[in-house]
């Protein structure tokens, strides 16, 4: 008997990846010392006091329950103190907050609360692959907005199609972003929450990268701007900024129309973050500043290594003021063959930007979550090839 699966994974991209980890493994097998540099995953451990706050409330009986949908009500207002601490924005934590179980989930849940079948959503390339995932599953049509570097990799909104604006209801924005790690100014979330009023658009920005900036370099929250709460929503996470990719803890904040859309959907697919992990993320959202700058401090250290191994190889390559990712021009311009050339030849595995949207094409992303030791190996391991 076949097993019927759905159309909609045929619209799915193909998993790039799967070929890649095919080589590393066999790369490996020949005994090949392997330095991965592909995955986004921090290295470093969650901070001290956050683990301590997690051993606690996990030995609390209290937490072992169902927890709120919409999260509880001490996590949401520490979520709304740090926005109004970090960007001056206040926000109504009974309506204008929703915990999320990373914020991943609560990016990929919109869609199915605010897309009709049909309906356009306006995506970034290069970018976070869920984007346009999550608008195949609610049955909508991905737009792609172009990035590119001549434009510092941020979208050219008269550029876009008119028939495909005029269909749109949606539209991801993310930065700091991943995979090139540019950074927007108040200028360009000014412009775009006028473009986003014009059209009537829900403005949806993934903010997961919004802490780890560097030289001076402070990212702005689109919340900031006026009129932003009318049409937008910022997906918080703290994976990156924390190191809790594996605790799954996030939340969306603005607009209390798409914040609680958001927490409709979670209503009817999950049952919420659980309440410890919640209970941990609050003492993650008020830690000491000297933890933060620890962290940045090391990112930043290891971001000047491998900045100065590519040019060492004879690739340009600007040194990014925000995010965890370097971003860099390939040579020959084909990421996956480059790709694979560096990791048969070399042992390093890197990203090839084709993963990531057909706009990133001829770039490769390396993923600072190495200690600076072997980040200088791979450096040189491929300054030698």
């Amino acid at each position: 008997m076949k097993i019927k699966q759905a159309s909609r994974l045929t619209q799915l991209p193909p998993y790039l990846f799967a070929e890649l980890d095919r080589k590393r493994d066999e790369v490996a097998a020949r005994g090949v010392d392997i330095i991965d540099l592909g995955v986004g995953d921090p290295d470093l451990p969650t901070p001290a006091p956050v683990v301590e706050a997690m051993v606690e409330a996990v030995r609390d009986a209290d937490t072992h329950h169902y927890p709120s949908y919409q999260g509880m009500r001490d996590f949401r207002v520490a979520a709304a103190e740090f926005m109004g601490r970090r960007f001056g924005v206040e926000l109504d934590p009974d309506t204008q907050i929703c915990a999320l179980i990373g914020s991943k989930e609560g990016l990929a849940h919109a869609p199915l609360a605010m897309v009709e079948p049909g309906d356009a959503v306006l995506y970034p390339s290069p970018g976070y692959p869920v984007y346009r995932i999550a608008t195949i599953f609610a049955g909508g049509k991905p737009v792609s907005m172009p990035l590119s570097a001549d434009n510092n990799w941020l979208p050219d909104f008269t550029a876009i199609d008119k028939d495909d604006v005029e269909q749109a209801t949606m539209m991801y924005l993310n930065y700091p972003n991943n995979p090139t790690g540019a950074i927007a100014d108040g200028d360009f979330f000014k412009q775009t929450v006028s473009f986003a009023h014009e059209h009537e658009l829900a403005l949806l920005h993934d903010a997961a990268y919004s802490e780890l900036c560097f030289d001076e370099y402070s990212a702005p929250s689109v919340l900031q701007q006026p009129g932003a709460i009318d049409v937008a929503a910022e997906f918080h996470s703290l994976s990156k900024t924390a190191n809790m990719t594996g605790w799954r803890i996030g939340f969306v904040a603005g607009n209390a129309e798409i914040v609680g859309a958001v927490g409709r959907i979670k209503t009817n697919i999950d049952s919420g973050a659980f309440e410890a992990v919640q209970r941990a993320a609050i003492t993650a959202l008020d830690l000491p500043e000297k933890i933060y700058r620890d962290i940045l401090a090391v990112y930043k250290e290891r971001r000047d290594v491998v900045v100065d191994g590519l040019r060492r190889a004879g690739i340009e390559v600007e040194a990014p003021q925000a995010t965890f990712y370097v971003w860099f021009p390939v040579p020959g311009g084909d990421s996956a063959a480059f790709a694979g050339k560096v990791l048969e030849q070399t042992g390093v595995v890197l990203t090839p930007g084709i993963g990531f949207g057909a706009e990133g094409e001829g770039y490769a992303r390396i993923a600072l979550c190495r200690d600076t030791e072997r980040l200088a190996e791979a450096m040189e391991r491929i300054v030698r090839t």
